[in-house]
């Protein structure tokens, strides 16, 4: 294999990283070209379950709120069975902090413009705003325990691999009984609330369960029609929102040793994945499908930013920006020295990492499928990578030398990208696809990723109807009802959006 140019490389990067340039061609084939002979088909009690992190838990706009339009919800409704979910309220609606619904609530304090007194008044209103929400969900009825209810959606926002096979609902119970709650000086994100959400989400489930023992109990009490697992974002997510990478060391396959770091090696990816495969084999679902993980600078949280030629990648031709920053800091102003930021060959790094990664997830559903399991691969990645706004759609020459395939947006979501969300008075001016946390799908991103999961069921052989795009863009306030307000009052949310995407 040809060894790259000293200057696509990061002097850092472990050794075990294959760092290319090249572009991996999407899975188009959930079944990978291997035959299954059709199995009896039993009848599950339970049609659906799902397994993942915030992107199956629905998060959008730095909470999960409406959890009925989450992806596995929407999918639920197209094969027309049930999927019971989390519920979550609050003065902002939602956990642990809804960006949007903090611009409603300015919005409707304000009105749609402000004059130079209430320039003066929005610190405070703000801060009013989220002390109430951090009020909530530390002291009030956010405080309380859930309903005893199974969860059949059971995606857990922040959660890794890791935490999937170890985290307990008895350790998030005790982690918020012995951690209190403390009035936080900002008041925006409550404390201890990836454990609120953790036992939000597997209530109902014994204290020595973790995620996937609330799946495996699906499994043993009437069985799992469509089991899918959607993890591994977060072994590498935390490197582009912290814009400071750290590969995984010593203690990375433990819960108390892996908060050290926000990126996998490949090989450590691997053995966790690997574990993470085993439980899942031992499931009793009719069919199986795996996600793949998307390539985490296509989320505007790595804004590609140039310094020298605003707009330019470093090189005519590359997928790549010279620096990735949050997506808040103007071209213009953007300074290496000043602002966070990952080089071009850290991002590249990560990618090829995560590359690796959807090898070795693939590689699970070949090997299962070649001993006869109705095992599928999602390729999310490929999905995502097929909208690349800034990387590809604005860049025919990347898109050229890069072989890139788009993938077709449906005529009602026609109008929106993978650009940071931004509006004012007069509506959207950028962006639709994904949320105030340039993380996070809108609804409408949310309607799209069901999509492509149906169409990987409809090769499994069910039959659903098709998702309504045009209901779910009606749904999705953030595009059909913009906040006026979020260009005047960005500068004073950045502190939020900050402190919450570096969680």
């Amino acid at each position: 294999m040809p060894q790259l140019p000293p200057e696509y490389l990061d002097s850092r990067t472990p050794p075990d990283v294959d760092v290319t340039d090249r572009v991996r061609p999407r899975f188009q084939d959930p079944t990978l070209g291997v035959q299954v002979p059709d199995g009896a088909e039993a009848v599950a009690s339970h049609a659906l379950v799902a397994i993942g992190d915030s992107l199956t838990h629905g998060m959008s706009n730095g909470a999960v709120s409406d959890t009925r339009l989450s992806w596995p919800a929407i999918v639920a409704r197209c094969l027309g069975v049930n999927l019971s979910v989390p519920v979550y309220d609050g003065p902002l609606r939602g956990l642990p902090f809804n960006i949007e619904g903090l611009l409603r609530g300015l919005q409707d304090e304000f009105g749609d413009r402000l004059d130079g007194f209430e320039l003066l008044k929005l610190p405070l209103t703000l801060q009013k705003l989220a002390d109430a929400n951090e009020d909530y969900w530390e002291r009030g009825d956010g405080s309380l325990p859930p309903l005893d209810v199974r969860n059949e959606n059971l995606g857990i926002y922040g959660w890794d691999i890791r935490d999937c096979l170890s985290y307990t609902v008895g350790l998030a119970v005790a982690r918020i009984a012995t951690s209190p709650a403390h009035d936080d000086l900002l008041g925006a994100i409550p404390s201890n609330d990836s454990d609120i959400a953790a036992r939000s989400v597997l209530a109902g489930c014994a204290p020595s369960a973790a995620q996937i023992d609330a799946a495996e109990w699906f499994g043993n009490n009437g069985g799992i029609g469509t089991l899918i697992v959607a993890h591994g974002s977060n072994n590498a997510l935390r490197s582009v929102v912290d814009k400071q990478p750290k590969w995984s060391d010593t203690g990375y396959e433990t819960l108390a040793g892996k908060g050290r770091y926000n990126v996998w090696r490949p090989t450590h990816f691997a053995l966790e994945y690997g574990r993470l495969v085993e439980r899942i084999r031992a499931i009793n679902a009719e069919r199986i499908v795996l996600a793949t993980v998307p390539h985490i600078t296509i989320a505007p949280i790595a804004n590609g930013v140039n310094p020298d030629r605003p707009g330019q990648k470093w090189r005519d031709g590359s997928r790549y920006f010279p620096y990735y920053t949050d997506p808040w800091i103007a071209e213009e102003d953007f300074r290496p020295d000043k602002h966070r930021n990952i080089t071009h060959q850290q991002a590249r790094a990560i990618d090829s990492a995560i590359d690796q990664y959807n090898a070795t997830i693939a590689e699970a559903v070949r090997s299962a499928r070649s001993e006869g399991r109705h095992w599928f691969l999602l390729d999310l990645s490929g999905v995502l990578d097929g909208l690349a706004q800034r990387r590809y759609i604005d860049d025919d020459e990347a898109a050229r030398r890069n072989g890139w395939q788009a993938y077709p947006l449906p005529a009602e979501l026609a109008d929106l990208d993978t650009r940071f969300f931004r509006s004012d008075r007069s509506g959207r001016l950028s962006g639709g696809l994904f949320g105030l946390d340039g993380v996070h799908p809108t609804t409408s991103g949310y309607a799209l990723l069901s999509g492509a999961v149906l169409d990987v069921l409809k090769v499994a052989g069910l039959k659903p109807n098709a998702v309504d795009y045009a209901d779910l863009h009606r749904r999705d306030t953030l595009n059909t009802s913009p906040p006026a307000l979020m260009s005047v009052a960005l500068s004073l949310v950045t502190p939020f959006l900050t402190r919450l995407v570096s969680r």
